[in-house]
């Protein structure tokens, strides 16, 4: 069993890129929502979506 907050996967369906405004792409082992068309990774934090683009690593 993981030590890590459970995250709502149906919260995760619903939010979209404050980028591009496309859906995302939940990443269960890096624990990031991926935006495959701004090229970016929004970290989730204790089960928490950080939607900031300031907060968001850039894919490579």
């Amino acid at each position: 069993m993981s030590d890590r907050p459970q995250t709502d996967p149906k919260m995760l369906e619903a939010l979209i890129c404050p980028v591009t405004h496309t859906g995302l792409k939940y990443d269960a082992e890096a624990q990031e929502l991926v935006s495959k068309k701004a090229r970016l990774a929004f970290p989730i934090r204790n089960g928490i979506p950080v939607m900031l683009v300031d907060e968001a690593r850039t894919l490579e």
